[in-house]
């Protein structure tokens, strides 16, 4: 599982109380200029456009609520919120993307449960959101697809950029309860999302070995590769290892089902440590 974050460090939030087509924002009924206007800022920002929804009964009165979040370099991430109940409203998306946005906000919690796209997520998924918004109920929102439905239940600290998968009710409150305390493990984590593949293998190895961290106490300071042979150089703040070199090999799994909907199996990469070393 480790090395299956999808890439992102800017996300676009929209609440979206009816119902999800398979391809998210893009098949919703929205008058057509106020859609492009936000896929085209969205593209140019390099920004993940999710629906999302509070986790339970839905609600139908009231204005929905957009939001722009990023992870910068140094670690820091900023949001920018907004509200919408018309189409032309979303147009401050568009916006709120070329702006820095604002610091201070609490991290965002994303359960996908995009059945529509594929089963697993609302099966497995529903049940974490619910869990989750018991405990966190201003932090936690379910959304649209966001990649991996063979790891549902998934779940995505955002603007963190946090990739965590193969959850459950209990396991998911225990997994963000440490993750809010600056605690990650790897027991179930897919990676961050500002990192290349083997890059979120070797820090989920690194986590294995060394012990739980922050998501910023560890950055990866060289990769390079040699055929199907990763090196990657991280260095970590203490009290973690200052310095740990990890070697991967990259591999194909035996092909498979790799979603529920799937209609035909296929062969997944996977990271196999090799060998790990604080320096």
């Amino acid at each position: 599982m480790a090395g299956t974050a999808s890439h992102g460090v800017v996300w676009v939030l929209i609440e979206y109380r009816g119902g999800w087509p398979l391809n998210g924002f893009e098949g919703l009924d929205l008058k057509p200029e106020t859609k492009a206007l936000v896929l085209s800022a969205a593209k140019a920002a390099r920004a993940r456009v999710l629906l999302v929804r509070r986790a339970g009964l839905r609600r139908r009165e009231g204005q929905s609520r957009w939001a722009v979040l990023r992870h910068e370099d140094s670690g820091a991430y900023r949001q920018q919120w907004g509200t919408w109940s018309r189409d032309e409203d979303l147009a401050e998306i568009a916006t709120a993307l070329s702006l820095p946005g604002t610091p201070g906000h609490p991290p965002v919690i994303l359960v996908c449960t995009h059945g529509q796209r594929d089963q697993c997520c609302a099966v497995w998924g529903r049940p974490v959101g619910r869990a989750l918004s018991e405990r966190w109920p201003e932090l936690v929102w379910e959304c649209s697809h966001v990649g991996g439905d063979r790891f549902a239940a998934n779940v995505v600290v955002a603007p963190d950029g946090v990739y965590y998968g193969n959850l459950d009710a209990e396991s998911s409150v225990a997994t963000v309860e440490e993750h809010l305390a600056g605690r990650i493990h790897a027991e179930y984590l897919r990676g961050y999302t500002d990192l290349v593949p083997a890059q979120q293998a070797a820090v989920a190895a690194t986590l294995r070995r060394f012990g739980p961290a922050g998501r910023n106490d560890y950055r990866v300071v060289e990769t390079s590769r040699d055929g199907d042979r990763w090196r990657i150089r991280i260095t970590g703040r203490p009290p973690h290892p200052v310095s740990v070199d990890v070697e991967l090999d990259a591999r194909r799994a035996p092909p498979s089902q790799l979603t529920c909907r799937g209609p035909a199996v296929s062969s997944a990469l996977v990271y196999e440590l090799t060998s790990i070393s604080a320096v």
